[in-house]
């Protein structure tokens, strides 16, 4: 994180998405090896013989092998490819931009600067209210709104980000930051006003 900060610019928090999302992969990764133990045993005593009378003794460790490869690519399929997703997804609020960042393999990544937003809006589900989590909208105007979901401890991380925009320098643009758009500027710094292009 150090190398892709700008000259002055501190980092203030990094935070995940709220872990509620791996209540059932979290669930699945208990459930499935139990689930597949009580189904091997009950293949060792014998069942499979009794439904159906052309399966031998000799299927038995196919039976049980099925069993396991079933399970495990489940919970590598399920629980796992959930878990690496919440893992790999942060959020970076440094003392000029707000970074989002998701996926390993595929990366998503997209920053807004503290300059740019214009309102900080927060919308909770109930059981985000009752998990103290929430998804905070950036609204920067001219270029639309971005948002960031499930983070946890909204009320928090909405003061840090408010704290951090009172805090930035009035009427300046940062030195490192290279603006490619002419449009990028707010419209207090542009020379002529807003009608003038």
């Amino acid at each position: 994180m150090r190398k892709e900060l700008l000259p002055g610019e501190q980092v203030i928090t990094i935070t995940r998405q709220q872990a509620r999302s791996l209540f059932f992969p979290v669930l699945a990764f208990i459930v499935v090896p139990a689930l597949t133990a009580y189904v091997c045993a009950w293949i060792v005593k014998g069942n499979p013989q009794r439904l159906a009378p052309f399966i031998t003794v000799e299927w038995t460790p196919w039976l049980m092998g099925i069993c396991a490869v079933l399970a495990g690519w489940f919970l590598l399929a399920y629980s796992f490819k959930r878990v690496l997703r919440w893992r790999s997804a942060r959020y970076i609020l440094t003392s000029r931009r707000i970074l989002a960042k998701c996926g390993m393999f595929r990366r998503n990544d997209w920053q807004v600067s503290l300059m740019a937003i214009r309102n900080v809006g927060v919308q909770q589900s109930l059981i985000q209210r009752t998990l103290h989590s929430g998804n905070i909208s950036l609204d920067t105007g001219h270029s639309g709104t971005a948002v960031l979901t499930d983070v946890p401890e909204i009320g928090k991380f909405r003061g840090f980000i408010l704290d951090a925009m009172d805090e930035l320098p009035q009427g300046e643009v940062f030195e490192g930051e290279v603006l490619k758009d002419f449009e990028e500027l707010p419209w207090e710094l542009r020379e002529g006003g807003r009608d003038e292009r």
